[in-house]
């Protein structure tokens, strides 16, 4: 009889304790309880990247000047729907971060290649850029984004963050320091028109960068129930 006692009472405990360190999924989506679907986080994504890309579009137009024409192939598929869909993949790739991701989701670190590739659909976008160089800095701002993405992840061994962090920066003050001599009519770094577009600059690759380091951190376990005693599960 005592040890039937024994075996039951080791029994019970043991189901507390599955019952508690079992991570909390919902059975019928199999995502963590507690957790916002997949589509909330790359909803969320692909707004903040719309925004973003607009931010960047306005920053043409300060380079630009009364020039700068809008269309909807070239602003609209070229721009800002690459940024939404970088910005959703990227929200995409925070979800399975935090629930546990699955083999190969890292690849989502080439999210912002997208802002890349996509200028190149344009009827004679590859001609222009192989013959005038003009289209060269939607690349750069991919590779870039990425390049900044893995300095700012915090996981990986030291040195290449630091040689990608030293790259992330100075392309950053690239950015900034090309605002006298590129924008039109040219603003000085010393007035504030001129800054505020340095400035905007900077910021735009600092918030893509951000953004990019989400595939390359370090994922995050599944929620646990806390144990509550006095129950078993």
């Amino acid at each position: 009889m005592e040890g039937r006692h024994v075996m039951g009472r080791r029994a019970m405990g043991d189901r507390a304790i599955t019952g508690a360190a079992a991570p909390v999924a919902d059975m019928a989506t199999g995502h963590p309880r507690g957790d916002s679907s997949p589509w909330t986080w790359v909803a969320g994504g692909a707004v903040c990247g719309l925004a973003w890309s607009a931010a960047l579009r306005g920053y043409m137009v300060e380079l630009v000047g009364a020039g700068s024409t809008f269309t909807w192939t070239g602003t609209f598929g070229a721009l800002l729907l690459p940024g939404a869909v970088t910005g959703g993949l990227l929200g995409w790739a925070e979800y399975l971060r935090r629930s546990g991701p699955p083999r190969g989701w890292r690849w989502l670190a080439l999210a912002p290649l997208t802002l890349a590739a996509a200028p190149m659909l344009v009827p004679g976008a590859v001609t222009t850029l192989a013959t005038t160089g003009i289209g060269g800095g939607a690349i750069a701002v991919g590779l870039m984004g990425i390049v900044g993405g893995y300095a700012l992840s915090g996981r990986g061994r030291r040195w290449p963050r630091v040689v990608c962090g030293v790259a992330g920066v100075g392309f950053a003050a690239a950015l900034a320091a090309t605002v006298p001599g590129m924008t039109n009519p040219s603003q000085s770094l010393t007035d504030p028109r001129g800054a505020w577009a340095a400035v905007l600059a900077g910021s735009i690759y600092a918030v893509l960068a951000l953004g990019c380091s989400i595939p390359h951190r370090r994922a995050v376990s599944p929620s646990v129930e806390p144990l509550r005693s006095g129950r078993v599960t």
